[in-house]
């Protein structure tokens, strides 16, 4: 194990299991947050997964995702990151980020009914 917590395996890095538990533990925190409409929670997953943060890995989707959804709630902040990884994005996969934004509004509502 290098001093970073993380391991080496032929060239390919890969996270420890303590920072597995880390981000599992964020994206828990985020998403109970954002259940309850909390924007700020949006805006902070969408900044993990477009950055590969807190032990998750990059994923542009999600990003647009979560970014799309603290946008719609008025961040600010998150209206400027959607449109930076937009330009990284093709139209399919900006598509599927909205697929899976509608959705998510969509379960978060019926819960809440």
């Amino acid at each position: 194990m290098l001093e970073n917590g993380w391991t080496t395996v032929r060239d390919a890095t890969v996270a420890a299991p303590a920072d597995l538990e880390n981000a599992d533990m964020f994206v828990a925190k985020c998403l109970t947050a954002a259940a309850d409409g909390d924007r700020a929670a949006y805006y902070e997953l969408g900044v993990a997964y477009s950055t590969g943060s807190h032990g998750l890995n990059c994923d542009l989707i999600e990003a647009h995702k979560w970014f799309n959804l603290a946008a719609v709630g008025g961040h600010d902040e998150a209206q400027f990151c959607r449109a930076e990884i937009s330009e990284e994005m093709t139209a399919r996969e900006i598509a599927e980020a909205q697929r899976r934004a509608r959705q998510w509004l969509s379960e978060t509502s019926r819960k809440a009914a």
